[in-house]
């Protein structure tokens, strides 16, 4: 709508705007975290979440109104067909750009449940951050490694026994679990420094998607492979984006079935391991492929 202007003019109109939604969304989670410490009841709780999740998609609904405010962007979205906000996902994606988050959120908002993202444990301290996540019910991982596990063998398998005890609350309504498996977004210097095999890809990391298959595998009704990319967009995308330059974005959804193959000990199964390691590489090869085919190259 306003991709005529200038990009001086556009740049700080959007700056402006994205600021404000989220300085919005995050002190209106934060109070949301407060009254969860102070009413520490369960029935209390659901109803706050209910609030809490209704500010998470009019925050990714004000992200996208503002992309379209600034750009005259074309979405393609493929493959959501019977997709439903009743069901179990976990949805893993390729990292571009922080953009990536608010294209997730907006694919979420009417499609799938309310988005999660697994974090550490000690995420749970950091100010704000950790009490809005938690007023999100954003799951939080307790992983040892396996020196530690080797140094405390009584501690084997507690890990995944503690998580899954954290995630039970899952259980009573539907959930979207997110991992961008690359861990990072992709930058040229990344990726030489990686020597990454994946043209348009960063090495996808194994672990935590295997950890979380394993806590949580026998919920999920399907792995949402998903390969965004903006083609027409060279350079920094967001910066593109705030410049009014967005042209296009697509997101391709894989529907990926849950099955024993994928659902395994990865930390101590050496086999299990490795064959998960080539289920991985092999939704990565088709997903560069699916980006090449989309950027045109």
């Amino acid at each position: 709508m306003l991709s005529f202007l200038p990009s001086f003019i556009l740049f700080p109109i959007g700056v402006v705007l994205l600021s404000l939604n989220l300085a919005f969304a995050g002190s209106t989670l934060f109070i949301g975290g407060i009254f969860k410490l102070l009413l520490p009841f369960a029935s209390v709780h659901r109803k706050i979440l209910v609030v809490m999740n209704g500010i998470f998609r009019l925050w990714a609904l004000n992200n996208y109104l503002v992309i379209m405010l600034l750009n005259k962007t074309t979405w393609t979205i493929k493959g959501d067909e019977g997709l439903n906000r009743e069901s179990w996902y976990l949805l893993i994606a390729n990292h571009i750009s922080w953009l990536d988050i608010f294209v997730v959120a907006h694919v979420a908002r009417k499609r799938i449940p309310e988005p999660k993202f697994f974090l550490k444990e000690e995420l749970k301290k950091v100010p704000f951050i950790g009490i809005g996540c938690w007023a999100l019910d954003m799951p939080f991982m307790k992983r040892y490694s396996r020196s530690f596990i080797e140094k405390n063998p009584h501690l084997k398998g507690k890990d995944i026994e503690t998580t899954k005890k954290s995630c039970e609350r899952y259980k009573l309504a539907p959930t979207t679990i997110i991992n961008f498996v690359e861990g990072t977004r992709i930058t040229e210097s990344k990726h030489k420094q990686q020597q990454s095999p994946f043209r348009n890809l960063l090495k996808p990391k194994a672990g935590g998607i295997a950890f979380t298959l394993a806590t949580m595998g026998e919920q999920f009704d399907k792995v949402l492979n998903v390969t965004i990319c903006y083609p027409g967009t060279e350079g920094h995308t967001m910066k593109r984006l705030l410049s009014g330059k967005l042209t296009e974005v697509v997101v391709d959804i894989e529907q990926i079935d849950v099955t024993d193959e994928i659902v395994g000990n990865y930390f101590e199964d050496e086999s299990f391991q490795a064959s998960f390691q080539t289920w991985l590489n092999d939704l990565w090869l088709r997903k560069d492929a699916n980006i090449d085919k989309w950027m045109g190259r």
